[in-house]
């Protein structure tokens, strides 16, 4: 399929500080046309209508009415997180628009960081990190 008969995307940015990973990014290309904020503000008219869906990550780009708005076409918002506390789903359903999040995706991560840190606090890894090795 065409890259211009792929459903449209939004995305805050690709890499950097906020933007998408980009090993996330070159996936999403396989299915998704992807259209910067950027991108998206530069040329809103002609944008909003190829837009079918909103990718957040970490919470970005903030969805809120004027976004939801200015997209006529949009049909799913899909949070790359576990949580969706950050989205007010009242009003996005308002809109007729599905919400979608990965709640496993970080199930093992979390876990593991949970015992380290309870390992870490156990075993005193700080203090005698400090101890062993001042001003680091």
């Amino acid at each position: 399929m065409a890259e211009e008969e792929l459903p449209g995307v939004l995305i805050l940015d690709i890499g950097g500080t906020h933007g998408v990973l980009e090993e996330l990014a070159a996936l999403l290309k396989k299915h998704f046309r992807l259209i910067t904020m950027k991108e998206f503000l530069e040329n809103k008219k002609e944008m909003s209508k190829k837009i079918q869906s909103v990718f957040v990550f970490e919470c970005r780009p903030t969805i809120d009415q004027e976004l939801l708005e200015s997209l006529p076409n949009l049909k799913v918002i899909g949070n790359s997180g576990v949580g969706v506390d950050h989205l007010d789903l009242k009003m996005i359903s308002n809109f007729g628009v599905k919400v979608t999040n990965t709640p496993h995706a970080v199930a093992d991560p979390t876990a593991d960081i949970g015992m380290a840190l309870m390992l870490a606090s156990a075993r005193r890894l700080v203090e005698g990190n400090v101890l062993n090795f001042p001003g680091s």
